[in-house]
């Protein structure tokens, strides 16, 4: 039986085939329906769909329900949109809890956690091999609105943490954290400081987490993760017992996949 595994971001879907189509999520309804259905056209006929996606959403009924972004299609049935026919199965998971339960299979794990750092920040667990959900299928814990110094944690650890850190230590312009990051490659004081001043704050955030949970076993997704060569150093200072690596790039796929097992 075919299986078609899409893993939906704010500006591309993702694949299990290899293709990567552009999702304007920010635009109107027809642009986002003509790109859900060239996502999910090749491969239907078999019936199962896997889709790992961001919340708000209803997981259980496939259901639109972010404003941040897709806010054209709020409410909406992803399945209608994308043109799926009736006699298909479709499911859904957190793009935070997917990648992890891939990860428990393919590292062999039972016990462990994963911090997903982009736009956002997302964190995970699981225990004895049980990706832990809250009712509505997302994670059973949250921390980016964690308080965290007259703020917030994502404040202080996600894209818009590099960038405008790097800004207010320097006064210079930084329209991204992947400029950031390279200007650190090529010896920039500033920037490497921006990435590990971020990595500090992140362990000393998860570290009480981790331990009330038992888990001694991290692993690290999203863009600005590539970049943990960075700020490792600082977040493992702050988690000395605690594993860290980056989770495998074919874990969201494999977490999907356990959907139909």
């Amino acid at each position: 039986m075919s299986m078609t595994l899409l893993d939906v971001g704010g500006s591309y879907i993702k694949c299990a085939d290899g293709r990567k189509i552009p999702v304007p999520s920010k635009g109107t309804r027809e642009e986002i329906a003509a790109a859900l259905k060239a996502a999910v056209t090749p491969g239907l006929a078999g019936g199962l769909v896997g889709i790992s996606i961001p919340g708000p959403f209803n997981y259980k009924e496939g259901i639109f329900l972010m404003k941040h972004k897709y806010a054209e299609v709020y409410g909406e049935k992803f399945a209608s949109l994308a043109g799926i026919p009736e006699g298909v199965t479709v499911k859904y998971m957190h793009d935070v809890n997917a990648p992890l339960a891939g990860a428990l299979k393919l590292l062999n794990l039972k016990d462990a956690a994963l911090v997903t750092l982009g736009t956002g920040l997302g964190f995970s667990y699981a225990l004895d091999g049980k990706v832990f959900e809250n009712e509505n299928g997302s994670p059973a814990m949250s921390l980016w609105n964690t308080p965290w110094e007259g703020g917030i944690l994502e404040d202080y650890v996600s894209a818009r943490a590099i960038s405008t850190g790097y800004t207010r230590k320097t006064g210079k312009p930084c329209r991204s954290a992947f400029e950031a990051a390279r200007m650190a490659d090529y010896g920039d004081l500033d920037a490497m400081e921006v990435y590990s001043d971020m990595g500090a704050v992140l362990g000393k955030a998860l570290c009480p987490v981790l331990d009330s949970l038992g888990i001694k076993t991290l692993l690290m997704g999203g863009q600005i993760s590539r970049s943990l060569s960075l700020f490792a150093r600082p977040l493992q200072a702050e988690l000395p017992d605690v594993a860290i690596e980056m989770a495998p790039e074919s874990a969201v796929f494999e977490g999907l996949a356990t959907l139909f097992e």
